[in-house]
């Protein structure tokens, strides 16, 4: 059996080394636009995973493509009401919103 490579750090010990630990300005920069990149990849999953394109989800929403598209790609973040209106008329889900303390 091989030894571990000592080089080799989890994703949290790299965001602490290259980002500050928890708490710090940049890594709590670097978390929320995760969290804004997790969202937009969920809803593009939804939409595929419905059998729609962005154009047809904007339609049923009330929005564009591109603003669906800009969601997606993590260009813009949506409001949460833009979010429920999304998940709920143009998917057909339902939203769960936490709170985590």
């Amino acid at each position: 059996m091989k030894a571990k490579n000592s080089n080799t750090r989890t994703l949290d010990q790299f965001k602490d080394k290259h980002y500050g630990e928890v708490g710090s300005p940049k890594r709590d920069e670097l978390d929320a636009n995760y969290e804004n990149f997790k969202i937009g990849a969920m809803i593009q999953e939804a939409r595929l995973e419905r059998g729609l394109t962005q154009e047809q989800l904007a339609e049923k929403t009330g929005t564009t493509k591109s603003y669906i598209s800009k969601i997606e790609n993590n260009i813009k973040e949506a409001r949460f009401s833009t979010l429920q209106k999304i998940v709920e008329l143009g998917l057909g889900g339902h939203l769960e919103l936490s709170i985590k303390l």
